[in-house]
């Protein structure tokens, strides 16, 4: 499965990723994409495996991070499966080494929920959006795509333009709202 995120992302700050983490320390306020590919993925379900790594973040019309796409240790998962751990499973702890900020990711999972969590392949991906875009339809009017609505908006100008994009991203965050509580519910089922 390809990287959704390339080079382009490691500029990408994630300003949506602080809704599902909590900071061990001062809370950064924005994250580096680069910077949680490089973190370390811990499941307190095996605290005694290798840590595993993140190798994509999955991000929704509405430009929020909904869920994270992780390698554990070999011996966590058949297969050498990735696992799609949605934000209501994980959190994120920052601390200091040697004056520099360090990510780790803790994954909050008993045993049978990470057995239950869903694999990360083509027919998840291909049901996952699906089912996305289905929630962002219904989420109702207002709920233009906000990366759509980033292109349009150098084209307006004025306060039309401003009362737009308020439309805009009380649609996304409900439409946002209703990605994650579908992916919740599907990656729960």
């Amino acid at each position: 499965m390809k990287r959704t995120l390339i080079s382009a992302s490691a500029g990408l700050l994630l300003t949506g990723l602080a809704t599902a983490v909590q900071a061990q320390f001062e809370p950064q306020g924005l994250y580096s994409s680069r910077a949680l590919f490089d973190a370390e993925v811990h499941f307190e379900a095996a605290p005694d495996s290798q840590p595993g790594e993140v190798v994509d973040i999955l991000l929704g019309d509405d430009r929020q991070v909904h869920a994270i796409v992780v390698r554990p240790d070999a011996n966590l998962v058949e297969n050498g499966d990735y696992l799609v751990i949605t934000n209501a499973h994980y959190r994120l702890i920052n601390y200091e080494d040697d004056g520099e900020t360090v990510h780790d990711i803790i994954v909050d999972a008993d045993p049978e929920s990470l057995e239950a969590m869903p694999r990360y392949d083509q027919e998840w991906w291909d049901m996952a959006r699906e089912r996305t875009r289905e929630a962002w339809h219904s989420a109702g009017e207002g709920a233009d795509s906000a990366w759509q609505q980033t292109r349009r908006g150098a084209d307006r100008v004025g306060e039309g333009a401003e009362q737009a994009w308020e439309r805009t991203q009380e649609g996304a965050e409900r439409a946002g709202r209703t990605i994650s509580e579908t992916l919740d519910r599907w990656t729960n089922n």
